[in-house]
């Protein structure tokens, strides 16, 4: 699935299973960072176009180095460090993980139905297994898309009913403004989309 699914859908799982917002935008971290596994598709597009040679570090390496027990115990050291409540950071941030491997799993195909994506778990240190599934969605397929606009639409609800929305994850300030712009919205449209007060 798209980054941005992962993004909203593990925000939402934080909004709802934590009670701080340090916390909250550490869990939903963890629904992202097994993508920086991807990033070498930069280095891939802009080495030819600044004179370099043409590599392929994202077909190397996407869906390799972190996206196993690997990634799993790194990223959840890593943001478990930071955590307010470290433990129950540390098994929200291995289930959002896993459910990253699941989305990846069942709906990440490409365009042809031979371009399948699989998870290695024990990768960078082994092939071995190889998950993969004939039947994968396509990154662009309806079933994506239905599940995108389902946990935007859900993430959308607690933003209004928390006082906080995705973009706290990145920022505050920003953050801010976007619940402000959606509460206006909201009152705009003669309060069609109810909401809790937000926690205090």
């Amino acid at each position: 699935m798209s980054p941005l699914t992962h993004l909203f859908t593990s925000w939402v799982i934080a909004a709802k299973a934590t009670d701080n917002p340090r916390d909250c935008r550490l869990v939903a971290l963890a629904g992202i960072l097994p993508d920086v596994d991807g990033l070498g598709l930069v280095l891939d597009i802009l080495g030819p176009v600044l004179g370099g040679r043409q590599t392929h570090f994202y077909h190397q390496y996407h869906h390799y180095l972190l996206h196993g027990a690997f990634g799993a115990m790194a990223i959840t050291l890593l943001l478990t460090l930071f955590a307010r409540q470290r433990w129950r950071v540390a098994i929200l941030v291995l289930l959002v993980f896993h459910l990253h491997l699941f989305c990846d799993f069942i709906g990440s195909r490409g365009p042809s139905p031979e371009d399948l994506w699989p998870i290695f778990y024990f990768g960078p240190f082994d092939k071995d297994p190889m998950w993969i599934w004939k039947d994968q969605w396509r990154l662009d397929g309806w079933q994506n898309k239905l599940v995108f606009l389902t946990v935007f639409v859900w993430s959308l609800k607690l933003s209004l009913a928390r006082g906080d929305s995705v973009v706290g994850v990145f920022h505050r300030r920003a953050d801010a403004v976007v619940v402000g712009v959606l509460r206006r919205w909201q009152k705009a449209l003669g309060g069609r989309f109810r909401s809790e007060p937000p926690k205090t």
